[in-house]
């Protein structure tokens, strides 16, 4: 289970925008995500259409009229999709553990004692450094930074990672953050200004995906939906959907089972006998020579990225053969985190979130 927190005391950065839509994006590409809403001001919970009696504040508080574990407030969003609401009583949360001893790491105590099943806990944080953050980032392995192109965003990006190393240095807790730069408006040589800066201060630490200025992001957020739900053609899904891409691509691959040598041996000879006469020997190549790795990902291996999907290269051609039986088969490549379609496949299908995926007709 990975756990992401989306900070940045800077208000206005896109920071619940990207909450909310991440996680949905996320669930369509099959993962299972809890969303937990830690602001007091409740952004992520309304702008879901979430109103709850009971919230993220009576399973953190020890002096809530009602106590209640985490499995206990959580509502269904959808397919794949929770939420852990928040409400304004949360406010009071800095105060109550002002004084207590590990109150840094409440969330962190309630989350290693949680037994539910998710794949990914997005965690969305209030806009300042208080400690309901400090919370969110002792609990988290990982951190999204939403970034504006702008000076002030810039300058809330270098206190936050302070923060980082604060924890890291103080509750001996190492956290991985990254970049996301949001609100970013291509219609402005300012903004692309401002993108070569923030390139050059944390190149090695930003996702390669983008999300653009897009009204339809505020459309769905007054409308009480994500995005994938109010329009899932528009620039703002596509940019959030290609997010969750890279953000997959980042999954740590299972470990190998090993079985023992002469069950593996016998295990190998039914399955070369079930299937060996009923597939085709399928070769596929993409040039991208500047690439660092290649993945084939599509129906047939049920999208998913790990070492039996990485493609091999030589001179900056990358292959990957393939057993298939007969049929019709949608796929895309994945380089560096972008997922794109086959470049020399004029074969394709317009796939439910508004771009196409290459098509692969294996006949008999």
């Amino acid at each position: 289970m990975r756990i992401i927190s989306i900070a940045n005391q800077k208000g206005g950065c896109g920071k619940t925008t990207t909450s909310i839509n991440l996680a949905a994006a996320l669930a369509v590409n099959g993962r299972r995500v809890l969303l937990i809403d830690l602001d007091p001001q409740a952004h992520a919970s309304s702008g879901l259409n979430i109103k709850a009696d009971t919230s993220i504040y009576n399973v953190l508080s020890k002096m809530a009229h009602k106590k209640c574990r985490l499995e206990e407030i959580i509502q269904n969003l959808g397919e794949n999709l929770d939420i852990a609401p928040s409400s304004i009583v949360l406010s009071t949360l800095e105060q109550e553990l002002s004084g207590e001893i590990g109150r840094e790491s409440r969330l962190w105590d309630t989350l290693k004692e949680f037994k539910g099943n998710y794949d990914y806990i997005l965690i969305d944080c209030p806009p300042n450094l208080g400690i309901l953050t400090i919370n969110a980032l002792r609990a988290a392995s990982e951190i999204i930074i939403p970034v504006e192109a702008s000076r002030f965003s810039l300058e809330g990006l270098s206190q936050l990672t302070s923060i980082i190393k604060l924890v890291k240095e103080r509750l001996n807790h190492d956290v991985d953050f990254r970049v996301l730069v949001s609100n970013f408006d291509s219609r402005l040589q300012h903004s692309f200004k401002m993108l070569e800066k923030i390139k050059t201060d944390y190149k090695e630490k930003m996702f390669s995906n983008i999300i653009h200025v897009n009204v339809k992001l505020k459309e769905a957020q007054n409308a009480g939906l994500h995005i994938l739900t109010y329009d899932k053609y528009c620039r703002g899904a596509k940019d959030y959907f290609s997010l969750s891409r890279e953000i997959i691509t980042q999954e740590p691959s299972p470990g190998p089972v090993i079985l023992p040598e002469k069950t593996m041996e016998k295990r190998m000879k039914e399955i070369l006998k079930e299937t060996l006469p009923k597939l085709n020997t399928i070769t596929l190549t993409v040039k991208a020579p500047g690439a660092k790795e290649v993945y084939l990902a599509g129906e047939f291996n049920n999208w998913k990225l790990d070492e039996n999907s990485r493609m091999e290269q030589t001179n900056g051609c990358w292959t990957k053969h393939l057993k298939l039986d007969k049929g019709s088969y949608r796929y895309r490549f994945v380089i560096d985190g972008n997922w794109i379609e086959d470049p020399v496949n004029p074969l394709n299908r317009l796939n439910p979130y508004g771009s196409k995926d290459s098509l692969l007709e294996v006949s008999k």
